[in-house]
């Protein structure tokens, strides 16, 4: 029982402890919240550490003491109770105008924000019924079904549909998978497809908005010359005139429509319930007038000439016939030419018509002076006047009268064809109709592409309900539902309505564009009920509404582009007043649509802005089905009711219309896009969205690895995959930046390049020097305009570090296949010795891993890309074959600018026993078949003795490696014991011409006096042998302890560093001879030793082999064949 309560004591103690300490640490932690909850005095509410505090503590307090863990992580990962209240006070912004009209009201108080009301209904539903009917349901539906018959028509409307329909459930899914803010469609394709693809589909969305706006003002300016008042034109006559009226009050009401737009839009806001109520009453009446004529069809007659339709601008007197009869008295002087008399009872004979008595006269109409340019009775008339006669018919015949069945079949017409009715019989006696005579004439050659271009634009506007997300009260519920019902019903009037027109009026009339034929009424208007005027009326309002829409719309999709800061040049527009109104951006839509108002014709505007749309619509497609199909994490739309198939199907509908309605214009909409797209890459949008395209090459990237590891690559497709390694000086500088250059050189831009460097220390101390030496390789790769990768590697130790390097690097298939590095910089004075012995390792390294490896030397005297490009030669010594790795490099620097115009010279060595002509030839062939071009020439080596320099090089190098493989003294005395081996041998000159090797005793040296015993040396051939080597070292062996290193002066050279000592020098007196002014020398790079013992005269080797050259670039094949003679 004690030791129960003893155990429980403790735990409480424990436990209280834990709370004091807790709460203590946490006070430490919130000092700076606290200190912002001040109280009225100014004091700061700081809660006391001590648990029996008087003053009490709120919810949060307790809930941060339980969170004492965390609480060092509080600034990067806060409180879920924080995080949900940042997200409950989110405020989304609209594209409308709506908040900027309260800072347009001066004056008035500021008023509360109010939450979002409003519902699928009002928000959504009306929007887009306002968006998507338009001028082209009143101007252009009813032409379009009588050129194309019903059937054809159906067609058109239905493929149009369809293809909205998909859009707006992929539209759906995407605005359902978060929160669209500003910019509407504009957002959800930058979002969804990266800033690449955004800006151009969003520059693409814009023009196709604006020119919208352009077309609505061209359909108004129709409406108001040729139906309402058409007494207003300026020029007079058909043609050209007309163009020139459109362009006149087109830019006209542009210029208002702006004013207005720029003064309030508070204004045009108030005004669209009244354009929407327009639109619906005008089509209300439509389908009351259509039910109304099974009853009682309207009186619009048709004259017609045989089945030619007539115009009736030249029925003045109301007559649709040749003459009139005229009943008159009589009387001798009353008859002439343009008259013929009948008297009653007369058959036969001569008439004599007695004075005052009632005579019936045959009276010429308008029609027929103007088809025999003549009132006269005898004069000559149109063979085709002359042989058919007049007659009217019904230009409503009504529901019921069976006319559909005429119009279900397709009549496109050639431009200046006369519109016929194939129902009536003529007499086609005469040549064609002249455009002199008064028939109506189809203005442009028709088909089907056309009018599917010229009716798309009346089903776009099925972004309005995304634009206006910030409004709803719920807008993931009530986007899809209120844009597909719209579109709905959109669809079912648009169907209706071709049955309806093909139903009731005649193909004549339906093909009349412009109503000639019925008086010059609208001829959609002259199947509403009561009047004709309501449509007029009513269409002439909703275009002009519809136009201030675009006005406004247009410029604020231009202000979140701009805002965006993905196309530089358009940064402008994003400013504008200080309530936030694009003024700017306003000005330029003005313009790009004063450039569609110039073309001043519905049927030529109509088609680009359909391109535009189309663009938008089509990438709205593809970013759904991305998503969808790379099953992205962030994917989760709350509109479930739609598939892949279905945007991949509607974005196959969208590029087939474009390519149907006008391949031409699909040509350029696909040119600009692309050239904004390049735009926007070239200068790298710094923008990551999570966007679908960065998925797609994530999936892409992993399906190309996964092929890449199928097998090793073939020798046809071996390419230098890069690993170039930098080191970086104390102040995260890279210390030789030319052999980035000389990387890009290689590469001209193409395969895999990783650039590493080796950060000494430990990762956790040292991680943001990893991360600024990342940068500023990063930036240095921008510089040289090197792509590829940066890969920094914290070790303590520089050779451990990039042996890790070159085992990790790379991933699958893209792993690096040559190693890039500098030679070691002064390495005999370096104040690191390791740097050397790290160059060696990474050459064993590099070996073992069977990886090319390239080493420049005199790295800083290399060209920069900015160099001219000069004449020169590259020289290639090839002495022994290591894959090709050879022949391949000068063929790839010869692709970059800098070594272009350099020729190609391949040297290799031929040995006493080798017959030097036929290495000569077959060397040519084998240059000629792997399509090479160079010169060839080989030299032959001839067997002759070690020289002097030789033996007394070989000497200087074992003593040096001697002295400092035994001794471990310091820096200072390791400087004085290799200056008295330097003055031993002050007779060699030890660094190379234009080396790396800065060595500051090379002046003293060079002044120094030589002595004689050196120059006898310098002069003695010397022949060693086996015998005096082992006597010679018998006699003057070296001892092990400090005290005896003056002893090592007597020592004897090994033999085998003799020898290779001999073939360095040997190699470079011919290398010298030969390529002393090639811009750069390509040789074999020896392997190191095999043991340890003798890396460092493996180094004096190098430096003997390539001293006296300026470049050089030692090459080390990877073992494997790098270059084939097969195609």
């Amino acid at each position: 029982m004690y030791a129960d309560r003893a155990g429980s004591a403790l735990v409480t103690g424990t436990l209280l402890l834990s709370v004091v300490s807790r709460e203590s640490i946490n006070q430490y932690s919130l000092t700076s919240v606290n200190q912002n909850d001040s109280d009225g005095d100014g004091n700061s509410k700081i809660s006391s550490v001590y648990i029996n505090n008087s003053h009490g503590m709120d919810d949060d307090d307790f809930y941060d003491r339980n969170l004492a863990l965390f609480e060092e992580e509080m600034d990067t990962r806060p409180k879920v109770s924080s995080l949900l209240n940042r997200l409950a006070n989110y405020t989304n912004l609209t594209q409308g105008a709506k908040e900027h009209e309260e800072a347009e009201s001066f004056g008035e108080k500021k008023k509360t924000s109010k939450l979002p009301q409003m519902g699928t209904f009002m928000g959504v539903y009306l929007p887009c019924l306002q968006n998507i009917f338009g001028v082209i349901l009143f101007l252009r539906l009813t032409w379009v079904v009588g050129t194309a018959g019903v059937l054809q028509a159906l067609c058109i409307v239905f493929i149009c549909c369809c293809c909205t329909l998909l859009t707006a459930i992929s539209m759906s899914a995407i605005a359902t998978n978060g929160v669209v803010p500003a910019g509407g469609s504009y957002f959800m394709i930058s979002r969804s497809l990266g800033p690449e693809f955004g800006g151009a589909v969003g520059i693409c969305f814009y023009l196709g908005t604006t020119f919208a706006g352009a077309m609505y003002i061209l359909g108004a300016v129709e409406i108001f010359l040729m139906y309402i008042v058409s007494q207003a034109e300026i020029f007079k006559g058909e043609g050209a005139a007309m163009l020139n009226n459109m362009r006149v009050y087109g830019s006209i009401c542009l210029l208002l429509m702006s004013l207005l737009v720029f003064v309030g839009v508070k204004y045009v806001n108030k005004l669209a319930s009244i354009f929407l109520a327009c639109v619906i009453v005008s089509i209300v009446s439509i389908y009351v007038g259509a039910l109304v004529s099974a009853f009682q069809e309207p009186r619009f007659p048709v004259c017609m000439l045989g089945n030619r339709t007539i115009s009736s601008h030249f029925i003045i007197d109301n007559q649709c016939r040749k003459t009139v009869p005229v009943e008159t008295k009589a009387t001798t002087e009353s008859f002439d030419s343009n008259f013929t008399v009948s008297y009653e009872n007369s058959t036969a004979g001569p008439i004599i018509v007695p004075t005052g008595a009632p005579v019936v006269v045959e009276k010429t109409t308008y029609l027929w002076r103007e088809f025999c340019q003549s009132p006269d009775l005898n004069t000559t008339c149109d063979e085709y006047f002359s042989a058919n006669n007049f007659s009217e018919i019904k230009g409503i015949p009504g529901l019921a009268s069976g006319i559909i069945s005429e119009n279900l079949w397709s009549s496109y017409l050639s431009k200046g064809e006369v519109l016929e009715k194939g129902s009536l019989s003529s007499s086609h006696v005469a040549h064609p109709a002249s455009a002199t005579h008064p028939y109506v004439f189809a203005d442009i050659t028709t088909s089907f592409t056309l009018l599917v271009g010229i009716f798309f634009p009346s089903v776009t506007g099925i972004m309005a309900g995304s634009n206006r997300s910030g409004d709803l009260k719920d807008a993931q519920r009530s986007i899809p539902i209120g844009t597909i019902l719209a579109i709905l019903t959109t669809s079912v009037v648009y169907l209706s309505s071709v049955v309806l027109f093909g139903a009731c009026i005649d193909g004549v009339v339906l093909r009349d564009k412009f109503g000639d034929s019925v008086k010059s009424n609208l001829v959609v208007g002259t199947l509403a009920w009561p009047s004709p005027w309501v449509i007029v009326i009513g269409s002439f309002f909703s275009t002009c509404g519809a136009g201030l829409q675009s006005l406004t719309g247009a410029p604020r999709l231009l202000q979140a582009i701009a805002k965006d800061n993905i196309i530089p040049f358009l940064r402008v527009f994003g400013h504008g007043k200080a309530n936030g109104e694009p003024t700017w951006a306003l000005l330029l839509t003005a313009l790009i649509a004063e450039l569609g108002i110039l073309i001043a014709s519905l049927d030529l505007v109509a088609p680009i802005l359909t391109m535009f749309f189309l663009m938008c619509y089509l990438f709205v497609n593809l970013a759904c089905a991305l998503q969808t199909l790379l099953r992205t994490p962030n994917w989760r739309p709350r509109f479930s009711y739609y598939h892949w198939t279905l945007s991949f199907l509607g974005m196959i509908i969208c590029l087939a219309l474009m390519f149907i309605s006008s391949w031409y214009y699909a040509i350029v909409a696909m040119v600009i896009a692309g050239m904004i797209y390049k735009y926007i890459e070239y200068h790298g949008a710094e923008k990551e969205w999570g966007d679908g395209i960065r998925g797609l090459s994530l999936s892409a990237a992993r399906y190309a690895l996964l092929r890449l590891e199928e097998g090793p690559p073939h020798t046809k497709n071996w390419r230098p995959q890069l690993l170039v390694l930098l080191k970086l000086d104390e102040d995260a500088h890279v210390k030789s930046p030319r052999l980035l250059t000389f990387a890009s050189q290689l590469k001209a831009g193409k395969g895999l390049t990783i650039v590493g460097t080796v950060v000494p220390g430990h990762f956790l101390q040292t991680y943001g020097e990893a991360l600024a030496a990342e940068q500023t390789l990063k930036h240095l790769m921008d510089k040289e305009r090197v792509k590829g990768f940066v890969q920094c590697i914290v070790a303590q130790k520089p050779r451990e570090g990039i042996s890790h390097m070159i085992q990790s690097s790379g991933l699958g298939g893209m792993k690096p296949n040559t190693v890039v590095m500098g030679w070691p910089h002064a390495w005999r004075q370096s104040e690191d010795p390791q740097a050397w012995k790290t160059f060696i390792n990474t050459v064993r390294v590099t070996t073992a891993a069977h990886l090319a490896l390239l080493v420049p030397k005199n790295i800083s005297l290399f060209p920069s890309n900015s160099e001219p490009s000069t004449d020169g030669y590259i020289d290639v010594w090839w002495i022994v074959h290591d894959g090709g790795m050879l022949m391949l490099l000068p063929f790839l620097l010869r692709q970059h600018k800098v070594w272009r115009k350099c020729a190609m010279r391949i040297f290799t060595v031929a040995q006493m026993e080798d017959n030097s002509i036929q290495m000569k030839k077959d060397l040519a062939t084998f240059l000629y078949h792997l399509r090479i071009e160079a010169e060839v020439e080989v030299v032959e080596m001839h067997n002759s003795d070690i020289s002097a320099y030789t033996y007394e090089r070989t000497l200087m190098m074992e003593q040096r490696s001697q002295m400092l493989r035994q001794m471990r003294l310091s820096k200072s005395d390791r400087e004085r014991e290799a200056q008295l081996v330097k003055d031993r041998n002050s007779m060699l000159r030890l660094t190379s011409i234009g080396s790396d090797d800065d060595d500051d005793t090379d002046g003293g040296e060079r002044d120094r006096p030589v002595s004689s015993s050196s120059e006898h040396h310098r002069r003695v051939q010397m022949t060693w042998t086996k015998e005096k080597t082992a006597q010679y070292r018998a006699t003057h062996s070296c001892c092990s302890t400090p005290e005896g290193f003056r002893d090592m002066l007597s020592l004897r050279p090994d033999h085998s560093n003799v020898r290779r000592m001999h073939t360095a020098v040997k190699l470079n007196e011919v290398i010298v001879n030969k390529s002393h002014d090639a811009r750069l020398v390509l040789l074999n790079m020896p392997g190191p030793p095999k043991n340890p013992e003798g890396d460092e005269n493996y180094m004096e080797f190098l430096e003997v082999l390539t001293e006296g050259l300026e470049r050089v670039l030692l090459v080390r094949g990877g073992g494997s064949e790098v270059i084939t003679i097969y195609s």
